[in-house]
């Protein structure tokens, strides 16, 4: 647990870093600039230039913040039978930037969070989509009923995972701009139902294959 804690600590203070120091670098620029005489010709220019960069430093601060707002204040699953089939196809729809194949599984209910796992199930097919844009793939989803619960499958045919240690790491993100939140948020939704989250190499295949597995019974769906 310590261990985890400075962990998150060098993480909080390295993001906090990354945009406080261009904040203050650009903002002695400007200053500068401002007390300079003669005035640069392109100080408008100069100006707009560093006021764009700080707003843009600040809006990602704000995002890191407030993401880890969403990791403090997780509420506990609120249960409620959902019907399986359904929500797997409304997360699906939401992703639009590339074909999701839905494969149909067993017309099933499980009792769960359905707010909690719509966005674990949005989560991991927008990531990815995010891969399989960069290789023109598509991706697909399904769902299996087991003995001991009910498990969702997200693959894509992405270029795959290069590493899987820090998949999981709070504001940890290979993609520019990336927060590094929904995973982990993911990932807590998921222990939080009792469940298991894990992401891998397809085997045989380029590409990565989630896996969401949530316990208890399922019940055949009533028409």
């Amino acid at each position: 647990e310590r261990q985890a804690w400075r962990r998150l600590i060098r993480v909080l203070g390295h993001e906090l870093n990354n945009s406080l120091t261009p904040i203050q670098s650009t903002t002695d620029t400007l200053q500068a600039l401002l007390h300079r005489e003669p005035r640069p010709a392109d100080l408008e220019e100069d100006l707009d230039r560093g006021l764009q960069l700080i707003g843009s430093r600040a809006r990602a601060l704000g995002r890191f913040i407030g993401g880890y707002s969403k990791l403090a204040r997780l509420p506990p699953p609120d249960l409620a039978p959902i019907a399986v089939g359904q929500w797997v196809r409304r997360a699906a729809r939401v992703e639009t930037r590339v074909p999701v194949e839905v494969s149909p599984g067993p017309e099933i209910t499980h009792e769960a969070d359905p707010d909690q796992l719509e966005q674990v199930l949005i989560n991991l097919l927008r990531n990815a989509a995010d891969a399989a844009l960069e290789t023109g793939g598509g991706v697909r989803v399904t769902w299996q009923a087991h003995a001991d619960g009910v498990e969702v499958l997200v693959e894509d045919d992405g270029p795959g995972l290069a590493r899987t240690d820090n998949l999981f790491v709070p504001f940890f993100s290979t993609k520019p701009g990336g927060s590094g939140i929904g995973l982990v948020l993911s990932q807590q939704i998921a222990e939080a139902h009792g469940g298991t989250l894990t992401l891998e190499n397809r085997p045989g295949a380029p590409g990565c294959l989630a896996r969401l597995r949530l316990p208890g019974l399922s019940e055949p769906r009533m028409p």
